[in-house]
């Protein structure tokens, strides 16, 4: 699959075909067919780092939708170590601190919307926010080749119609989206520097933080002006689905 998959550069009043709210019956039948393949060589694990079963939240913030998020978790399990997308160490909480913390992001996304996914990586968040908001197109943008060419098959798949990756460094991309997310990327100064210029006026960027995240966002105020940065809020995602709801900045844009 090409990078040019759908075409750019793209705007909100594009012409994208809106995609079902659950999933299509080609999604299904793709996800079923290779499943079988995929837990047949999924590797092996020791007992303290055995990857997470799927928790309950996740039919809640999923639905119908479940058993893509479910196949992206094997696609994870089994590809993690070989490209270094997750350590060993994170499979014990593969979908409490990954899957579903990107997962609910997308409330925070408006029908309709464009979003990048910037140093996307193992398609987090894009990917789990994708297979919750079908309604919403999503670009995931990937600077290594081993790990665009991963995002490529796995967005095959799961035969996810709203998603095109993008082998391209931030600065190379030349397009404008309605949000940019970012997670584990750079602390938010430097973040801001990067995507806003990938970011359409009064566009927003969404960047999953920790607990310093006020810390960042006074830094960060100090390029209001030369960013032409309307405003700063931190909003806990996923509040009423999860333990440990996601910390994200938005920073919106004059």
């Amino acid at each position: 699959m090409s990078s040019d998959r759908f075409f750019a550069p793209v705007s909100a009043s594009d012409s994208w075909p809106a995609a079902a709210p659950v999933a299509t019956a080609a999604e299904a039948a793709t996800a079923t067919s290779v499943a079988a393949s995929a837990s047949s060589a999924a590797p092996e694990f020791d007992s303290e780092f055995a990857p997470e079963e799927t928790p309950a939240a996740a039919t809640k913030i999923f639905g119908e939708r479940l058993n893509l998020a479910q196949r992206y978790a094997d696609l994870l399990v089994k590809h993690s170590d070989e490209l270094g997308l997750l350590g060993p160490r994170e499979m014990p909480k593969l979908w409490s601190r990954h899957i579903l913390n990107s997962a609910v992001v997308a409330e925070l996304v408006h029908d309709g919307e464009i979003v990048a996914d910037i140093g996307s990586g193992a398609g987090l968040p894009g990917i789990p926010m994708a297979v919750a908001r079908p309604d919403v197109r999503f670009v995931l943008i990937e600077p290594m080749e081993r790990r665009s060419q991963w995002l490529e098959r796995v967005v095959d798949e799961l035969g996810l119609k709203n998603v095109r990756v993008l082998r391209a460094r931030a600065e190379d991309v030349g397009e404008v989206f309605d949000v940019c997310t970012a997670r584990a990327v750079s602390a938010l100064p430097k973040l801001l520097r990067l995507v806003v210029p990938l970011t359409r006026d009064g566009g927003r960027v969404l960047a999953l933080k920790g607990e310093k995240a006020a810390d960042e966002i006074a830094e960060a105020k100090k390029l209001a002006k030369k960013l032409k940065l309307e405003s700063f809020e931190i909003v806990m995602a996923g509040s009423e689905l999860l333990t440990d709801p996601t910390r994200v900045v938005v920073t919106t844009l004059i």
